[in-house]
């Protein structure tokens, strides 16, 4: 029992001071009178990449990017991928997968509906994986000001 007890804390330990491969930074730019660009900069450490939303179903979990509804903002194409897109074959999920090593920015075009200021809010679900290892899906939140 006391070993069990001792590998349990030993994993939980080493799992708090694992440092996140993913750092995301967000902006909002003005393109227009009422149209503007949000983006979402992953820069992604090491030998990690970071999935691209275009990624099958079957395989890895694919980056998801959900706006939080708001009736003064209204969404405008898909949100864009740019970045050294990768596609490879990956034997644990037999299959090709598209990816994102070093960085990737998400960008999404909006308007403004009224000149009012809000935020533009909303999650990003991600999954980074090595050559060794996958870590669980992770969540991040934003919410940015459009003034």
């Amino acid at each position: 029992m006391k070993k069990i007890i001792g590998i349990l804390l030993l994993l939980a330990i080493s799992s708090v001071g694992i440092a996140q491969p993913v750092q995301w930074q967000f902006s909002i730019k003005k393109i227009d009178k009422d149209l503007y660009s949000w983006s979402a900069k992953a820069t992604i450490s090491g030998n990690w990449h970071l999935y691209s939303q275009y990624t099958p179903e079957g395989g890895p979990i694919p980056t998801s990017i959900l706006f939080t509804k708001s009736p003064l903002i209204e969404l405008t194409e898909k949100v864009k991928e740019v970045g050294k897109l990768v596609t490879k074959r990956e034997e644990v999920f037999d299959m090709d997968v598209k990816y994102f090593e070093g960085s990737v920015e998400f960008v999404q075009n909006f308007k403004l509906k009224r000149k009012v200021k809000t935020n533009l809010t909303g999650t990003i679900e991600y999954m980074v994986c090595n050559d060794k290892e996958c870590l669980p899906p992770k969540k991040q939140s934003f919410s940015i000001a459009v003034e």
